[in-house]
């Protein structure tokens, strides 16, 4: 499992810190179980957001196409002749 970023960490706690703040003022509670409700819900909602927040993907190199190298054959579409630079630069003249 990997790590949490930095991102994850922040989305996080502002989320549980300004739910929590919201819930409370809206619902005006006061009693031991309905903070305690408040609080368990912020912190699920915390969760939930940071693990939604995409991970950064790893970066990997790019590999170049070369099917010549390869030993694959090189489609015939793709072969280019000496004379067929010429016959296009010959019709736009």
């Amino acid at each position: 499992m990997p790590r949490p970023t930095v991102a994850q960490f922040v989305y996080g706690s502002c989320t549980v810190i300004f739910s929590a703040l919201a819930m409370l003022l809206l619902s005006r509670a006061s009693s031991g179980p309905g903070v305690a409700a408040v609080a368990v819900t912020a912190l699920a909602l915390g969760v939930l957001v940071a693990t939604v927040v995409p991970q950064p993907k790893a970066v990997r190199p790019v590999r170049a196409l070369r099917p010549a190298e390869a030993g694959e054959p090189v489609p015939a579409a793709s072969r280019v002749t000496a004379g067929a630079g010429e016959a296009v630069r010959g019709r736009a003249a």
